[in-house]
């Protein structure tokens, strides 16, 4: 699944292209995916201008005055940005063609993803229970510990808690406990104030430089462009079971364990 980089790396690369210009038509070629496409997005949305183009957690959201696309890329969703005269792709369910001349287009062949609408002045339901953005500065160690006291779910499911912190997918999860030293399998409520404020840094460093570099090349992310992200050729944990550590001095092996339905990867020797 696309997580905060890879979803953040759309976000610029459709304002780029959007930003500022008007829905001229909008073609759907189903009724649904994850959920029932919103009507609004037919009804509403042509004659619109874009005049801002958001991310909030995983959901993009394309502003204009009577409300905002709200859209999710699932599992394998992309946004694409073509000529409205290429061919359409198999899976490519919605077109939106702009002033500019150009269409933007999504594709998701396994459907997990979602085209909704956000009313003007309202915030949608999906949106309403979730944490704070982890790049913006109510998160830090202190959020964490105080949120975690008394938890006994395994850090690393934790910190992939929506309500707790938005965008902090199963990758960026592993990668940021790793430079923090911590073992994903501790307790939440077991972890130090001290070694939260490590693990907030990391996060924020983790996820600014994957931004960065574009994001993580997973099998099915592409930008808007069709240009996949360079992100993964720098993971340290995930993926790397049996590898050594990269660690400087450290002896141990990457290992792998799974912790709610997800695969974990963790030093076993330099995360405690």
């Amino acid at each position: 699944m696309p997580e905060l980089p890879e979803v953040e790396t759309a976000r610029a690369g459709l304002q780029a292209h959007v930003l500022g210009h008007r829905v001229e038509r909008v073609r759907l070629h189903r009724a649904d995916l994850r959920f029932p496409i919103a009507a609004e997005i037919s009804s509403l949305l042509p004659g619109q201008r874009i005049h801002a183009v958001r991310r909030r957690a995983k959901y993009l959201l394309l502003d204009t005055s009577v409300g905002s696309l709200l859209l999710h890329l699932g599992m394998s969703g992309s946004l694409r940005v073509v000529e409205p005269t290429l061919a359409l792709k198999k899976h490519d369910h919605i077109e939106i063609d702009l002033s500019s001349g150009l269409s933007l287009r999504f594709h998701d062949p396994r459907r997990f993803g979602a085209c909704l609408w956000q009313a003007f002045d309202t915030e949608h339901a999906l949106l309403t229970a979730l944490g704070p953005e982890p790049l913006n500065n109510d998160f830090d160690g202190g959020y964490l510990y105080a949120r975690s006291r008394g938890r006994q779910v395994a850090v690393k499911n934790f910190l992939m808690d929506q309500r707790v912190v938005v965008g902090v997918g199963n990758i960026y999860a592993a990668e940021a406990l790793f430079a923090a030293g911590i073992d994903p399998r501790r307790a939440a409520g077991e972890v130090s104030k001290t070694r939260y404020a490590s693990l907030a840094s990391a996060v924020k460093a983790i996820l600014r430089h994957a931004i960065a570099r574009g994001g993580t090349t997973l099998r099915d992310f592409l930008d808007p462009t069709g240009n996949p992200g360079y992100f993964a050729l720098e993971l340290s944990v995930y993926g790397r079971t049996g590898q050594p550590c990269v660690k400087s001095g450290c002896t141990g092996l990457v290992q792998k364990v799974t912790l709610g339905q997800r695969s974990s990867f963790f030093c076993g020797v330099c995360q405690r």
